[in-house]
């Protein structure tokens, strides 16, 4: 007898194995390149944030490299998310690379020269956050090309472990370089780390992208992008909760090297090895992240992660003793991680493959937003009210914001929605093929519906109304024939030709369910009547027959 005969439950299933990505060699090969550039970059990181110790007693100084690492991300990443949609993003990639191998090179030379200053420092910090700000959107938006769909969050969770990985070496390695053999060694490492990951980009043999007539230019297609995160409430619920967590959180990176060196008394290894300690909780922290989640669900563990880094950083703010550091850095980094790849995967999730690179954008927008705000921020009040103080300020911060949360069961979008391309739409009814640029483009589709199904047609076209905007509409409307009531007619604008014919590729098949929907309420035969109505400039001659 079956387990459903017998009326038994079948045994929950187990939690996907948190590896299962490293199973496909393209994607193993980048995602070790890519530790190895990360272990680089912390090392170089490591580096000016101590010198800078060296020539600046100021926090705001201290505070300044971290804010100039991060704000390139604020001002950039919109801009760089429009480029990894319309250009070849492996390309791309090592175009960037080698330029942020020039930078490190240059800090090089000038530390071993001894011409650097808090000016260079920043202001090469600057350009590598720069390079950092264009990447980090196609590194992102490439994951999905490289593991099948079922492996996507699982792959996330795998980046930001690799991340952390990084993060536990790196400054424990940099650190140490720079106590043994100076700050000129040490960024040369990062150099060569690098062209480590330029040799696998190389490597991986990228489908060359078809010519295609209605491939997106650079303002038109940041004008969709910023049109769908502006109709998109799944991705407006992710940014809010993300900006005040990392605005938030970012008191302890601004911070930890006054602490390392101030409170505890220690030298550059020493903050490397708290450094190292949250990249090795982030480790711990994401080898266990499936079985958190599923045990209490993605918000249930973005509250408690809340609440782990709150009292993390107000260990480390209290720490007198460097064990209580070590230990409070280490379970920060369980904390860390399970609000970054939460976010991130769910980012991933909700977004269509088409505006993938443009909405990660946006998201890496709000969260460097955040975390260059918070950096400069706590400077600030750390100027004003001591280290100690400005970090219990942020870890009283991050409670409330758990509570609240909480209490309010302020949820996040689960990511379960179908967002391929339906394919569905016929081609339009044309006498001529217009230009790609004539526009706007008025669409129109009458439908009639009886008098007691309208509050539930009118319902569910609401639900369409963020989906057509999502896709590329900048203006919708639903109105009534005045002399037949029966007759409801839904509109929206597009800005030209060529995006309407982009819009037919865009819609996924879980808006496509929600137009079925509507159509079951259209009364007659006949499918509902679309019309293309296409602007003309009254000033221009009448086009030939």
């Amino acid at each position: 007898m079956s387990a459903a005969e017998s009326g038994a439950l079948p045994p929950p299933a187990s939690p996907p194995s948190a590896f299962a990505p490293l199973r496909q060699k393209l994607f193993a090969i980048l995602w070790i390149a890519t530790v190895l550039g990360n272990v680089g970059s912390f090392m170089r990181d490591v580096a000016s944030a101590w010198l800078v110790t060296d020539l600046s007693s100021s926090p705001l100084a201290v505070s300044a490299i971290q804010a100039a690492g991060t704000l390139p991300v604020l001002l950039l990443a919109i801009p760089a998310g429009v480029l990894s949609d319309i250009l070849d993003r492996r390309h791309l990639l090592i175009g960037i690379l080698l330029a942020l191998a020039a930078v490190s090179g240059s800090l090089s030379i000038l530390a071993a020269s001894g011409h650097v200053s808090v000016v260079s420092l920043v202001a090469l910090t600057f350009a590598g956050g720069i390079g950092a700000a264009l990447a980090a959107p196609s590194w992102q938006a490439i994951v999905p090309e490289l593991v099948s769909r079922g492996d996507l969050k699982a792959a996330v969770a795998l980046n930001s472990l690799g991340f952390n990985i990084a993060r536990a070496i790196g400054p424990a390695i940099g650190g140490l370089l720079v106590a043994v053999v100076g700050a000129a060694t040490t960024y040369l490492f990062d150099v060569v780390s690098d062209l480590v990951v330029v040799a696998a980009l190389l490597w991986w043999k990228r489908k060359a992208a078809s010519d295609d007539v209605l491939r997106e230019h650079f303002g038109g297609a940041l004008r969709a992008g910023l049109r769908y995160a502006r109709a998109s409430r799944p991705l407006h619920q992710v940014l809010l909760q993300a900006f005040l967590f990392f605005a938030l959180a970012s008191a302890v990176w601004a911070l930890l090297p006054i602490v390392a060196r101030r409170e505890l008394g220690g030298g550059p290894g020493l903050y490397g090895l708290l450094l190292g300690c949250v990249g090795a909780g982030a480790i711990a922290g994401a080898i266990v992240l499936p079985r958190l989640k599923a045990r209490l669900g993605q918000d249930g563990l973005i509250v408690a992660a809340m609440l782990l880094a709150a009292g993390t950083i107000a260990a480390v703010a209290v720490a007198g003793q460097v064990w209580v550091a070590v230990a409070a850095a280490g379970l920060l980094g369980i904390a860390w991680i399970a609000v970054l790849a939460t976010l991130n995967g769910i980012v991933q999730a909700i977004l269509p493959n088409w505006v993938r690179g443009r909405g990660l954008s946006i998201y890496l927008t709000v969260q460097g937003g955040g975390l260059a705000a918070g950096s400069l921020g706590w400077g600030l009040v750390a100027d004003g009210i001591g280290t100690s103080a400005a970090l219990l300020v942020s870890a009283a911060g991050l409670a409330l914001m758990a509570v609240i949360k909480a209490v309010l069961r302020i949820r996040l979008p689960e990511g379960e929605d179908d967002l391929d391309p339906a394919l569905h739409w016929a081609e339009p009814d044309v006498a001529t093929a217009p230009g790609g640029d004539r526009g706007p483009v008025i669409i129109t589709i009458a439908y009639r519906v009886g008098e007691p199904d309208r509050p539930a047609f009118l319902t569910a076209l609401h639900r369409l109304s963020d989906a057509r905007r999502r896709d590329g509409a900048y203006a919708w409307g639903v109105a009534e024939d005045a002399a037949d009531p029966a007759l409801l007619v839904e509109w929206f604008f597009v800005e030209s030709w060529a995006e309407h014919l982009r819009q037919h590729r865009r819609v996924s098949k879980t808006d496509a369910d929600v137009q079925a929907e509507l159509r079951r309420f259209h009364v007659g035969e006949a499918p509902p009547a679309v019309t293309h109505l296409i602007g003309i400039d009254p000033r221009r001659p009448p086009m030939p027959p």
